[in-house]
């Protein structure tokens, strides 16, 4: 697939309208299509075509990236989201269009393909590209020399849920019975007539199954009976599709079911593991046949003990977030803050002048680490309390302090998730679903940049004075 050079759009006066009139300068859609920086973007997008001069050229990045912006910031779905650009001229003026066009500028499944364009770091990349140019277009001339520590870092990782059902080992296995069943009856199709077909006992794992789930309270003999019962009618049921598969192949099954057969025989695996050894830890366990790479995540909370999808660690700058790492598998979020103390410096130039993060990332190597470069990290200090009971309540009032700074990247968090699809994520790829998460923060990232575009106070804003005659010149 080639990709071609779009040429200029023009400014929204002379936007074609078949219905007469013009475009409002002060509408949200026309001021956040000036807010992010489309000639630098398309120079690293269409690098990701081959100049073969063979297939249909590929669609701009203004309107790749753009559907997806419209998706997230309006909370639509694939198809809802096609038919609002086909209906609103200024979501089709924030795609590049010349005019109104009464067509729907394409396919819902293309939205699977733009977001598969867009990785995370493209995604993080176009996140500093704004805060950069916000940054320069805020301070004017460049500064001499290097400048000291300064700025806020507001670090944390949460979990972003997908949607997938609440996993029990009985609700998988017996998903996994039916979906064996169902290869089965494909690899059979060539040999009806033939011979008899294998015997699969669906009724009967059904009916225990439901005998099962009826019932209110559960013993824990009562589950391990249950899932014994449905262990072995799945792996009767992987004996009769090896049986099947040396008589007529694998041919005749789907990608969807090939796939299936892999992940079924992968969590035979597990769960036989954790039935024989009497235990509920394995490592890379699968919660979801249909998602195979989503993993439990341990949180400890209280409305939410174990949370299902991806974690991330992000980072807040003056109300801008950024994703710093995105992992399908559990990890320490520790281990990131001094990664992210050096994207901060990669970022803006310089080391922030403080870190507010909870109690976790306050180990010893993090404390010397900050302690080395200059940076106050948030937290009580080591040792015992001060005995000097004014350094003591300035100390603690240096901590409450921390804290409420620290509030800030959790109001993201939940804003992501009340306000946007951060609560759940529906896309089914990790791919997809990796580029869905980071498209949320880069929306929240322009809607502040639109918040500071419109404020008409003047103050601190995004690395110490920021004249609102600045941010008007940035959207200009």
């Amino acid at each position: 697939m080639m990709y071609k050079r779009r040429h200029q759009q023009p400014e929204f006066e002379p936007f074609y309208l078949p219905f007469g009139g013009h475009l409002l300068s002060d509408n949200r859609w026309v001021q956040l299509a000036k807010l992010i920086p489309w000639e630098e973007v398309e120079k690293k997008y269409e690098k990701n075509f081959a100049d073969s001069g063979m297939g249909a050229p590929a669609k701009s990045v203004r309107i790749a990236l753009g559907a997806l912006l419209i998706k997230e910031k309006l909370k639509l779905s694939d198809e809802e989201t096609v038919e609002q650009i086909r209906e609103n001229p200024y979501l089709q003026y924030f795609l590049g269009f010349l005019g109104y066009q009464v067509e729907a500028p394409f396919e819902a499944s293309m939205m699977v393909y733009f977001r598969k364009r867009f990785t995370v770091e493209d995604l993080v990349w176009i996140q500093e590209l704004i805060a950069k140019n916000t940054k320069e277009k805020a301070k004017g001339d460049t500064e001499e020399g290097p400048p000291s520590n300064s700025g806020k870092l507001i670090v944390d990782a949460t979990v972003v849920p997908a949607d997938i059902k609440y996993p029990t080992d009985v609700n998988l296995l017996d998903d996994a019975r039916e979906k064996s069943e169902r290869i089965i009856d494909a690899l059979y199709f060539p040999l009806r007539g033939k011979e008899q077909k294998p015997r699969t006992y669906r009724q009967r794992a059904h009916w225990d199954y439901l005998r099962f789930v009826k019932k209110r309270k559960h013993t824990a003999r009562a589950w391990r009976k249950a899932i014994g019962k449905q262990l072995r009618y799945v792996q009767r049921n992987l004996r009769t599709i090896k049986h099947l598969s040396s008589r007529v192949g694998l041919r005749g099954l789907s990608r969807r079911e090939y796939r299936d057969l892999l992940v079924i025989g992968e969590l035979v695996r597990q769960q036989e593991y954790l039935y024989r050894n009497h235990t509920h830890v394995v490592p890379d366990r699968i919660v979801s046949i249909s998602q195979p790479h989503v993993r439990p995540m341990v949180r400890g909370k209280l409305s939410a003990p174990v949370e299902f999808g991806a974690k991330i660690s992000v980072s807040v700058v003056q109300g801008f977030c950024f994703v710093d790492r995105l992992s399908w598998d559990n990890y320490n979020e520790s281990g990131d803050l001094q990664g992210q103390i050096e994207k901060f410096k990669d970022r803006f130039g310089h080391y922030p002048s403080s870190v507010h993060a909870d109690k976790l990332y306050r180990n010893r190597g993090n404390i010397q680490y900050c302690k080395d470069l200059g940076i106050r990290l948030s937290g009580p200090a080591l040792g015992r309390p001060k005995s000097d009971s004014k350094e003591l309540s300035a100390q603690m009032k240096q901590q409450r302090q921390d804290e409420a700074d620290r509030v800030e990247i959790e109001g993201k968090f939940g804003v992501g998730k009340r306000k946007y699809s951060l609560s759940r994520i529906l896309e089914k790829l990790p791919v997809t679903s990796a580029t869905a998460i980071c498209v949320i923060f880069l929306v929240m990232g322009l809607e502040k940049a639109l918040r500071l575009l419109f404020s008409l106070l003047r103050g601190a804003g995004f690395f110490g004075p920021f004249p609102v005659a600045c941010l008007q010149k940035t959207a200009a």
